[in-house]
């Protein structure tokens, strides 16, 4: 935890800057990471001044879960439904990207901050907007939160990236014979070993797959 510059250690501690802070030390580390103690530490406080701000470790998950929800664009009521919800998933990944641990956090919190709510009232009321009924909205709803998060999740969990996934890759291939496997072998070699393979790229694809199998029961096209 370095490079605080004097600015930062001049300005006075407030509860925005320990979560501020928090979300740093999870950055950096993972949430695991996050203890009073690291806190402190990124703050240059001692550990007991965390403590005039936040009553403890759930305040503070409480709040960097809503400080990560904030940073998400919000889908507009008066846009045509598709396009916003397009660009709230968009923004939502990149998000994630960012903030990779705050995946498994961001839909167990019990204290939503205000944030978080307005993430869920612009999405529902998007929706709503654009004619589904409130059946259809939750469905739509889970349907979205399940892929953006699932995508986010495993793509923050494979062992290589665009430029090592043929490292990664022809190792396991090599480990057993391509008989004994054989879908796993074309998937590999006409796909996943093609040059310029993403996972990434499928996020797109697949955020349209879903938004088009919504507008059909929503009347959207």
């Amino acid at each position: 935890m370095q490079g605080r510059t004097t600015a930062e250690e001049r300005t006075p501690l407030s509860r925005e800057r320990v979560l501020r802070g928090a979300v740093a030390v999870a950055d950096a580390g993972g949430i695991a990471s996050l203890t009073i103690r690291s806190l402190a530490q990124e703050l240059g406080v001692k550990p007991m001044s965390v403590y005039y701000h936040v009553a403890g470790k759930e305040e503070i998950l409480d709040g960097i879960v809503d400080i990560v929800f904030g940073e998400i664009e919000l889908p507009s009521t008066d846009g045509e439904w598709r396009a916003e919800m397009h660009r709230q998933a968009v923004s939502a990944r990149d998000v994630l990207r960012r903030h990779p641990w705050a995946i498994a956090l961001m839909e167990s919190r019990r204290t939503p901050g205000p944030a978080t709510l307005r993430h869920h009232d612009a999405i529902i009321g998007t929706l709503r907007g654009a004619g589904f009924s409130v059946a259809a909205t939750a469905l739509a709803y889970t349907l979205l939160d399940s892929y953006i998060y699932g995508f986010a999740l495993q793509e923050s969990s494979l062992p290589f990236g665009p430029d090592t996934v043929a490292d990664v890759t022809e190792p396991i291939m090599q480990a057993f014979a391509p008989d004994e496997y054989p879908h796993l072998v074309e998937m590999a070699t006409e796909h996943i070993l093609r040059p310029g393979y993403s996972f990434g790229d499928q996020f797109e694809t697949g955020l349209t797959t879903i938004l088009d199998a919504l507008a059909r029961p929503a009347g959207g096209d």
